[in-house]
């Protein structure tokens, strides 16, 4: 069977250190097209896949028909492209957040539906160490009931390097609260379930676009989340903290994003492995065995889905469940 062709429209952070290199490991994708009009990224694409044709233009990629087309572009563009990809008979692969305004988003999963191609998104820190570790620790009942759900992405930056961040917008899909905080709400919302009642505590620091936030988050059966996202934090707190009835377990961040940057392959032994997580209860504290983080299973569940007919790997209404939440609380504040 030949390999899935595949365009990669965007080469910045998202698409030079995740999607490329995910995409490049597994023999069941062919990395053929890289879309990006910026001098030094063309030069990246090419260094790093040099079999890929790179081009200016989407509508040259589209032209080649490639099996797949994965959007890693600024998030203003996620719909357009996504939009422009379906229409070719492409299936599609959306970067997070899957849209900065909900019923776009809306909009271009029923266009997903009524074509009947496949839409997903990249909400891939459902594969991070900590998470499958958790996963693993409430499926076998280690700390009771979770009372509280503590998670932050907490970084500093001195100054916003990347225009179309700089300029954009909460509107345009800008500011912390979509960018790493939609990773700690797809976690939260599969964690514990659908949202009931939202605090928010949002703040621009620099100027501009939210980087500083803080939320309070009520679920439909009482549990609680609470989520630290920011980029003007010079001390991160601990990545995950869990509290249940029984236990609370803790854990640090995952290795797999730096790993990637430093041009390590899925594929290659120690990739995903990071330090073990913390079991605490009323009789003392163990450590506990991380799971290993594995990003590469996105795509060999797509994979599976594009050739044998499986599920997706996240299911786009879940991707538009964390859009309509951040656009709530960007609204109410």
């Amino acid at each position: 069977m030949s390999p899935l062709s595949t365009a990669l429209v965007g080469f910045g952070h998202a698409g030079r250190v995740f999607h490329g290199p995910l995409i490049a490991d597994d023999d069941r994708y062919s990395l053929d097209l890289v879309v990006t009009s910026d001098p030094a990224r063309v030069a990246d694409a090419a260094r790093l896949h040099p079999q890929a044709r790179v081009v200016a233009d989407l509508d040259e990629a589209l032209a080649a028909r490639p099996d797949l087309v994965v959007v890693a572009s600024p998030p203003a563009t996620h719909v357009p492209v996504a939009r422009a990809a379906l229409d070719a008979g492409c299936a599609v692969v959306v970067d997070k957040p899957l849209g900065p305004d909900p019923a776009e988003a809306r909009a271009l999963i029923a266009h997903a539906e009524d074509l009947g191609r496949p839409l997903t998104v990249f909400h891939n820190r459902r594969w991070d160490s900590e998470s499958l570790t958790l996963r693993r620790l409430l499926a076998a009942g280690a700390l009771g009931r979770v009372r509280r759900l503590e998670s932050r992405l907490e970084r500093w930056k001195s100054a916003e390097t990347k225009p179309w961040k700089a300029a954009a917008t909460w509107r345009d899909g800008g500011g912390v609260l979509f960018d790493l905080g939609s990773h700690l709400l797809d976690q939260a919302l599969l964690l514990l379930g659908p949202v009931s009642d939202v605090h928010a505590e949002v703040a621009s620091v620099r100027g501009g676009a939210d980087d500083d936030v803080f939320l309070s988050l009520t679920h439909a059966d009482g549990a609680r989340s609470h989520i630290w996202v920011s980029t003007t934090t010079a001390d991160p707190g601990p990545r995950l903290r869990v509290v249940g009835t029984d236990a609370t377990f803790v854990a640090s961040g995952d290795v797999q994003e730096a790993q990637l940057a430093g041009g390590m392959r899925p594929s290659e032994p120690g990739y995903g492995r990071g330090e073990d997580g913390l079991l605490v209860t009323p009789d003392g504290s163990r450590p506990v065995p991380s799971e290993p983080g594995r990003y590469q299973d996105f795509y060999g569940l797509l994979a599976d889905a594009l050739l044998h007919g499986g599920p997706p790997p996240v299911d786009p209404r879940d991707a538009l469940a964390v859009v309509e939440l951040v656009e709530g609380v960007h609204r109410a504040v």
